[in-house]
């Protein structure tokens, strides 16, 4: 089974506007509202590819009774903590003539002392029946420094291997806590790590105790970076749509092959690309296209040396 457990939730709501105009109004359909979080998204791509799924979040306050009712008709298998403050929300604005999308995230409430203990007992509950821990998504602030390690420390003694994907301080936390892979994206691992160039920034991440990163580079694909191999994937064309849940699928699609026993980093990476990509082609995070099998067809993978990748990137 893959546990995710997404710290900081939220109620995503998406709408679609012909263009996008500052400061102009605008008018759009009913949007489309879902439980969301970066752990959710994971469970619900991985629930929808066949793999058993228990996801672990909180909810809170009215935002926070739409989000229970939404994930209750998701499918999706989960427990909720309950907690004092209202689920935050997450407003994705489409623009259907440029293909873009804009975020706006609300930073979130932190849970209290209790409500996080509540939290870490859902999870050390569920973790003896998981084979991998995907902790996904922002940390509220004020959140204490000390949790994501104990969950990864706990996980680890439990044998299941840890997926990370978050940012800031917390990712190097958890590198040194010793999670399994870390998923950041470029503009994270440099703002993380102080260090412009994604192969050295992935590498230094390994130095600090992970055993793989997998770096998404946006339109030039994704890297796999391990202590001895580099690998890269990427399509010849980028796909025109919403990214939001791009990062998402990649992390699903890694969870389910180390759920399975998988450790080659390039067919994690081939998988996680065409995911990927496939999410960008339907219209809310979480999904991903049944036309993945022949994305993963049209990738260009390649072993290249880390000077190529720098001035590809450049």
């Amino acid at each position: 089974m893959i546990l995710t457990v997404t710290p900081n939730p939220a109620l995503d709501l998406t709408w679609h506007v012909d263009q996008l105009r500052i400061g102009d109004t605008h008018r759009a359909d009913a949007g489309a509202v879902r439980a969301g979080g970066k752990g959710l998204n994971v469970a619900r791509v991985a629930h929808a590819e066949g793999a058993a799924v228990r996801a672990i979040t909180t909810a809170g306050g009215r935002s926070g009774e739409e989000f229970a009712e939404e994930l209750g008709r998701s499918g999706v298998t989960h427990a909720l903590v309950q907690v004092a403050q209202d689920t935050r929300r997450s407003i994705a604005i489409v623009d259907e003539a440029l293909g873009d999308t804009t975020i706006v995230n609300e930073r979130g409430l932190n849970p209290s002392d209790q409500e996080w203990a509540d939290l870490l007992a859902a999870v050390v509950d569920a973790l003896p029946s998981a084979r991998v821990l995907v902790i996904s998504g922002s940390l509220p602030p004020g959140a204490p420094d000390g949790f994501l390690p104990l969950l990864i420390a706990v996980a680890k003694d439990a044998g299941v291997s840890v997926i990370v994907d978050t940012s800031g301080p917390a990712l190097l936390r958890a590198a040194e806590a010793g999670a399994s892979v870390l998923k950041p994206n470029r503009a994270e691992l440099a703002e993380a790590t102080g260090i412009t160039d994604p192969v050295d920034g992935a590498r230094a991440l390994l130095a600090r105790g992970a055993e793989l990163v997998l770096l998404s580079l946006g339109a030039a694909g994704m890297l796999a970076v391990t202590a001895s191999e580099l690998v890269h994937a990427r399509l010849d064309e980028p796909l025109a749509g919403n990214p939001t849940g791009a990062g998402d699928a990649a992390v699903a699609a890694c969870a389910v092959l180390y759920g399975e026993g998988e450790r080659d980093p390039e067919r994690i990476l081939r998988r996680a690309a065409a995911w990927s990509a496939a999410a960008v082609l339907m219209p809310l995070a979480g999904d991903i296209s049944p036309q993945w099998p022949t994305l993963a067809a049209q990738l260009r993978v390649s072993r290249p040396d880390p000077d190529s990748v720098r001035k590809d990137l450049s």
